[in-house]
């Protein structure tokens, strides 16, 4: 059942709203997409380019010869991937949305440069953010309060 949700960067300057048709999502794992996150991989979803409402037009960053990223040249946030030709579709970040809980990986790309060792790490110890000190202290003297 397609589905309209809102997101944006992370200081609030680039929003949109897109028309989801699914909760599927993969990650990328291409040394293009590492580059431009920088991180071992980048969690997408694929849409149609006409799905995606921009309320404020983002920035775009030519990240190749054939590709443009979407992004916040304020905060730095990267929104997705369009190539320049032969398609309708696009990719939104998984993170930009406001409530990614939906979206479930099911495929990997660029697997030629996956690096195995971040995949499966359910078994490493785990700490909330609200759980260490030093952290609450520093957005408690800072704004009064721990974000969510």
């Amino acid at each position: 059942m397609s589905q309209a949700l809102d997101g944006g960067c992370a200081c609030g300057r680039i929003r949109f709203e897109a028309v989801i048709d699914s909760d599927d999502a993969y990650l990328c794992h291409c040394r293009m997409c590492q580059r431009a996150s920088g991180n071992v991989s980048l969690a997408m979803v694929g849409i149609a380019q006409a799905a995606v409402c921009w309320t404020t037009e983002p920035d775009w960053y030519r990240s190749s010869p054939i590709a443009r990223r979407p992004f916040c040249s304020a905060c730095g946030t990267s929104l997705g991937f369009r190539c320049d030709t032969d398609t309708d579709k696009m990719d939104l970040t998984v993170a930009a949305f406001d409530d990614p809980s939906r979206f479930k990986p099911t495929s990997h790309f660029g697997v030629e440069s996956m690096h195995e060792r971040w995949l499966e790490t359910a078994g490493l110890p785990r700490t909330r953010s609200d759980e260490y000190q030093r952290l609450v202290d520093r957005w408690t003297q800072a704004t009064g309060v721990m974000p969510e």
